[in-house]
């Protein structure tokens, strides 16, 4: 459905503008980026039919809760087990790796990673590259360090491609361009992607037709690109294999059409056996996109070798640490590298339906996002994303290998507000959330709690001094009714009907008897 009846000025005014305004959410903090997307209807409507369309094609393939429940213990006792023998099967991982003709290449920092991805490129003088989609290099901000170097780097993920067109990041780890409406996408590919001959593409609001010029466009760069760079999904140490997983076959044209293909992926996501993938990748897809198998599962195990007619001629994998070492190494915190990145935390999350992705400010949104970015950035530049959390544990219920997502941002809220000793494994920016005042009302919470005479007191001045307590209390009661206390406590109701005294005779009774 080509559209012919449109201001072609206007629509490059529209796109513009979702650009300046993608910009100053982003210079926002927390707070006030999420009051922005809650007063944004569009965007509401979006993220809302989205999750739930996402929770419902979940819940179709899994029809047996008994089936469902197995294969997360499975998954989780996979996750636990591979995270209990880390440090072995990595250096398994990359033996075998070597032995198959892959290189493989360390990096303890964002910085780091990104260094040995351009030395990659420029010791091979690659100038364009390819990119399938990859958390991990969303995560070390890849892209802008490689342009900064000179070199074209296209997302060919769909999602990616449309969000790298609008200048943003993406706003789920699954569908990165799940905020953006059909007409969006139409004025997006209209005025901003370009053909092989330097011609835009027509408007069209046909999602048939925006998908094959998308296409288009990106087989004749996947034909003329120096390298591709990937994820990785898992893994496989004993036999030194990397697992892609995927659904629109950019993934295989980015690690087969060019010669040189470079997989980058965080350390945790290694297993130790090909048996471990069955049920980890069963998991994935039906919680991620309610799809029983992905259309593609890529096994990549060595460059191509004599007398086989495709595939590149160098394979390298960059290992990112990035602070996953201080996650593996921190008692309770440990459990957030058993995430196999699903997204299905954020579809059932109420707070992520409402604020969205970009609200976050972070690679990571939603439950997941709470948990590992602080740990990543630190607890005094993202330490605000744990409190964007109900507690309501459907998060927790929704993780498909039992990840206690609820546990892990009450003891980053802890640790936001802790005055304990310093010590080696602390999260960046411990106790750089704690407030003089929100301390002192626990301390007083916890004092009326421990002493039963000053509990009593306090109840005996709030129930009887009841309507003299004022009606706003900040930004709590901004958007909330303040409940008035009852008239009696329930321990001056317990003595006026004389349950107090019911110990006593039933002790004089049990004498008696």
């Amino acid at each position: 459905m080509t559209v012919h009846n449109y201001d072609p000025a206007l629509i490059a005014v529209q796109v513009d503008n979702d650009e300046k305004a993608f910009a100053d959410l982003r210079q926002r903090h927390f707070k006030a980026r999420a009051k922005m997307s809650l007063e944004n209807e569009q965007l509401r409507g979006s993220f809302l039919g989205a999750t739930d369309f996402l929770q419902a094609k979940r819940r179709a393939v899994f029809p047996d809760t008994d089936e469902l429940e197995q294969l997360r213990d499975r998954g989780e006792a996979i996750r636990q087990q591979s995270l209990a023998q880390l440090p072995d099967l990595l250096e398994t991982l990359e033996k075998n790796l070597t032995a198959n003709g892959i290189q493989v290449h360390w990096a303890e920092t964002a910085e780091q990673a990104c260094a040995q991805v351009h030395s990659i490129l420029a010791m091979n003088n690659a100038r364009t590259v390819v990119k399938g989609k990859s958390m991990v290099s969303e995560e070390i901000e890849l892209n802008h360090y490689l342009e900064k170097q000179g070199i074209e780097c296209l997302e060919s993920d769909m999602g990616e491609y449309l969000v790298q067109l609008a200048k943003e990041m993406p706003s789920h780890i699954i569908m990165p361009a799940i905020h953006k409406t059909t007409a969006q996408i139409a004025r997006l590919m209209h005025t901003r992607a370009e053909r092989s001959d330097g011609q835009s593409v027509s408007y069209t609001e046909d999602v048939d037709e925006l998908i094959g010029n998308a296409r288009a466009i990106l087989r004749d760069k996947f034909a003329s690109a120096d390298a591709g760079i990937s994820g990785v999904n898992m893994a496989i140490a004993n036999t030194g294999t990397l697992c892609l997983v995927e659904n629109e076959g950019n993934g295989r044209m980015s690690t087969t059409a060019p010669p040189i293909h470079i997989a980058i992926t965080g350390i945790e996501k290694v297993v130790a056996d090909l048996a471990d993938v069955p049920d980890l990748l069963s998991l994935l897809t039906r919680s991620a996109t309610g799809q029983n198998i992905s259309t593609y599962f890529n096994m990549i195990s060595s460059p191509r070798r004599g007398g086989e007619l495709d595939g590149p001629e160098q394979v390298h994998l960059v290992l990112v640490d990035n602070g996953r070492s201080r996650m593996f190494n921190h008692p309770q915190l440990k459990p957030t590298l058993q995430c196999i990145r699903c997204g299905a935390c954020m579809n059932h999350c109420p707070v992520y339906a409402r604020i969205g992705g970009h609200a976050y400010g972070s690679t990571y949104p939603g439950p997941i996002g709470q948990v590992v970015t602080p740990q990543m950035q630190g607890l005094d530049k993202q330490g605000e994303l744990v409190s964007a959390c109900t507690l309501n544990g459907a998060c927790g219920d929704a993780c498909p290998v039992r990840i206690p997502l609820p546990k892990l941002i009450r003891e980053l809220r802890h640790e936001a507000n802790s005055t304990a000793p310093a010590s080696e494994l602390d999260i960046p920016g411990k106790g750089s959330q704690r407030h003089l005042g929100e301390a002192l009302i626990w301390k007083g919470w916890a004092l009326a709690h421990q002493y039963g005479p000053l509990y009593r007191s306090i109840t005996w001045v709030l129930t009887r001094g009841r309507k003299l307590l004022p009606h706003h209390l900040g930004a709590w009661t901004a958007t909330r009714t303040l409940p008035v206390p009852a008239k009696y406590s329930l321990h001056d109701l317990a003595r006026g009907a004389g349950i107090g005294e019911q110990p006593a005779n039933r002790r004089l009774n049990e004498g008696e008897a």
